[in-house]
């Protein structure tokens, strides 16, 4: 009896050609998705459990089940290219590491421009800009190392674009006002959920709070 064909587990195969430096940095570079939800959102929320940041991680999600819905309707084959990575048992439009990259961009954007961020200052635009730098890499990246045509990182990068502002507005303008029904609900209060959207520096508030703790405790050295 013949054995079923064996398919890898694909979350950080990316190929390059041998010898290929720029071809290293940008299959590294076209790892940024994976670092930024397994590092960055995993980290946040066990050390922060912000609201903001969980909304922000669900938009993600629900971004990439809909880029899976549209793959699976389009039906558009990966460019020929892709024959020599092992890795056309997909479809390529539109990008799910485009839209990925845009949508967080957006989103990280809007959410500097309305300070609800812990940087502060020009920070939260340096931040910006190497996300947008990222973001584009990552596209650039895509076409470079054969996995998609300049059209499917395209239509991954529009539709990330718009997903992340239709979400930022939905979370901010709609959902906002149930986040303290959330704090107080049993979810809430067993996982230390919080929101501090509503704070303009929340790493002075902190540093303050902490600060004023320790006074109360009275704790000296001998």
């Amino acid at each position: 009896m013949p054995h079923p064909p064996l398919k890898a587990v694909t979350l950080t195969h990316v190929r390059y050609r041998k010898g290929d430096r720029l071809g290293l940095f940008l299959a590294w570079v076209s790892l940024v998705p994976v670092f930024i939800s397994l590092g960055g959102f995993i980290s946040h929320f066990i050390f922060r459990r912000e609201l903001q940041g969980m909304f922000f991680a669900l938009g993600l999600l629900i971004s990439q089940f809909i880029n899976e819905i549209i793959k699976k309707s389009v039906q558009q084959a990966r460019p020929e290219t892709c024959a020599l990575l092992e890795m056309c048992d997909s479809h390529g439009w539109p990008s799910s590491h485009s839209q990925y990259m845009f949508f967080f961009t957006v989103y990280f954007t809007l959410l500097s421009y309305k300070k609800i961020v812990l940087l502060t200052g020009k920070y939260r635009w340096i931040a910006s800009f190497i996300s947008w730098v990222l973001a584009v890499l990552t596209m650039y990246s895509r076409v470079y190392l054969g996995y998609h045509t300049v059209a499917q990182v395209f239509a991954g990068a529009a539709l990330g674009t718009i997903l992340g502002a239709v979400w930022f507005w939905v979370v901010n303008s709609v959902l906002l006002c149930y986040f303290p029904i959330i704090e107080e609900s049993a979810f809430g209060r067993w996982f230390y959920v919080k929101d501090t959207s509503h704070i303009q520096n929340v790493l002075e508030f902190e540093y303050e709070q902490a600060r004023a703790a320790r006074k109360d405790m009275g704790c000296k050295c001998d």
